[in-house]
């Protein structure tokens, strides 16, 4: 069946079934400047402001593709709009979301977005750039100044090409036109994201001009932890999402009933009242983002590594196997939990949720995806975990299962022979190591422990941890991983 484009002209005309927005979008005006309008986003803090719309319509969202034009060719012709699909046992629920006024492509509209971030409108300017975005050294969490993108923007600070140069080229604009600054928001997963980005964003705009660096030290970052699972988007979810709302959506988003949100209360410029569309505003942010890094990132990553190589293509395949279940408890129950400190939160809750969230079947979740990028994910999910319970002398047998699983994933060779398509800044860098290794799994372990980029170092020198990521390593090239985690799970 033939439908036609979502977009506003045919919004009335949507299904019974499809929640719409519930506001007059010809009223909402743009308050918020997004960099990296990708699919997370488009689940998450775009809700949460398609939610308060209704109260002030002055939040609207403005998008920047800053690498590849896909969401802006997706969006255009929809005039913004977009659906999100929750999944859960019972089915597929549809609502189309307003809160996304435009998408620009920053290559070709650097111009036009730069002049929008520096107008007075704009109160918040939020990112989710990913790790790369940063242009920073993950081991560090300083500014690279080596980066090409940074050494362009420097030299040429009114057309910037990364995410720090762009946000520093609309400051300066601010300050020269007597502007107060907006507040920048990194929706990013990454450890204390709003100081990682003010820490970037200060050295980046000392570096251009000390006095632009020091007015440039007032401007807010607050933290935030964002959590939602969003797999990727697949031509057959197009062909549901169109049955259910009875249009074309170019780009739907498919995800989870549970969504959370917590962010740093810090605003001087204002903010929307996030507060009512259910997000906690803190002072601290950060026990909660290590709580949601060690339990539900550090579980998702080992699950992702081990389950691929175990034959698992989606998540709540994983959570099908008993083994696989009673390792990822074990891990966040007995490894996780106990290096969190948390007073008046309920952790054992928490894990159950994310069990459950986890068997979801409805939800499509790849083993694959979630693998991508393991050399800038693994420090935060699973090796500052491993470091405070080795300081601790405490066990580390789960988490370094789940290291060894990257170490196996990542030499690129499935447990059949057959080819892993490893996604990584160092994928490169790590096959020739693993070409190297051959066959020997210590081999392999010493090559990628010494990527201090990765492991620092540490823990390359570290015979409790070299022990164990070994030892499984072994079990993981003779056994499999199916075998290993049995094993391990008792």
């Amino acid at each position: 069946m033939t439908h036609q484009r979502l977009s506003l002209s045919t919004l009335a005309a949507l299904t019974a079934a499809t929640t719409r927005p519930g506001y007059d979008r010809a009223g909402v005006t743009p308050g918020i400047v997004h960099l990296g309008i990708g699919a997370f986003h488009r689940a998450h803090m775009a809700v949460y402001v398609d939610d308060l719309l209704d109260e002030d319509p002055s939040w609207g969202i403005v998008g920047a593709s800053l690498r590849r034009p896909d969401t802006k060719e997706a969006l255009e012709k929809q005039d913004g709009l977009y659906t999100i699909a929750v999944r859960d046992a019972a089915g597929t629920h549809p609502r189309v979301i307003g809160s996304i006024l435009k998408v620009m492509d920053a290559n070709q509209e650097r111009a036009a977005l730069l002049d929008l971030m520096a107008s007075p409108a704009i109160r918040i300017v939020s990112l989710t750039v990913t790790e790369k975005g940063y242009c920073h050294d993950p081991a560090t969490g300083e500014l690279d100044e080596r980066h090409p993108d940074i050494v362009h923007d420097l030299a040429n600070p009114g057309a910037p090409k990364s995410a720090p140069g762009m946000l520093v080229e609309a400051l300066a604009r601010r300050k020269a036109a007597g502007i107060a600054p907006f507040t920048v928001m990194s929706c990013d997963n990454l450890p204390a994201n709003g100081q990682t980005a003010k820490r970037i964003v200060n050295r980046f705009a000392a570096l251009r001009d000390a006095e632009l660096g020091r007015w440039v030290q007032d401007v807010a970052f607050p933290s935030t932890m964002v959590d939602r699972i969003v797999p990727s988007t697949t031509d057959a979810d197009r062909a549901e999402v169109a049955g259910l709302i009875g249009a074309e959506d170019a780009w739907p988003i498919m995800t989870e009933p549970f969504t959370q949100w917590v962010i740093e209360d810090h605003f001087p410029a204002g903010r929307p009242a996030f507060e009512r569309a259910g997000a906690q505003l803190v002072k601290d942010v950060e026990p909660f983002e290590l709580m949601k890094l060690r339990m539900l990132n550090g579980a998702h990553s080992t699950m992702a590594y081990l389950g691929y190589l175990g034959g698992y293509e989606y998540i709540a395949e994983v959570m099908g196997d008993p083994s696989y279940v009673r390792l990822i408890h074990a891990l966040m129950t007995e490894e996780a939990m106990p290096t969190l400190d948390m007073p008046g939160t309920d952790l054992g809750a928490y894990r159950d949720q994310l069990l459950e969230r986890f068997r979801n079947p409805a939800l499509k979740h790849r083993t694959w995806q979630i693998a991508m990028d393991g050399s800038q994910k693994l420090p935060q999910r699973l090796l500052g975990t491993i470091r405070d319970r080795l300081a601790r002398g405490q066990d580390i047998t789960r988490l370094a299962l789940g290291v060894a699983g990257w170490m196996r994933y990542v030499t690129g060779v499935a447990e059949d022979g057959g080819e892993i398509d490893v996604r990584d800044p160092h994928a490169l860098k790590m096959h020739a190591i693993a070409a190297d290794a051959g066959d020997d799994p210590g081999a392999l372990f010493e090559g990628l422990v010494a990527l201090s980029e990765v492991f620092g170092t540490d823990l390359a020198t570290n015979a409790p941890f070299r022990d164990a990521v070994t030892g499984h390593l072994e079990s993981l090239f003779d056994h499999g991983a199916r075998a290993t985690v049995a094993k391990v799970a008792g």
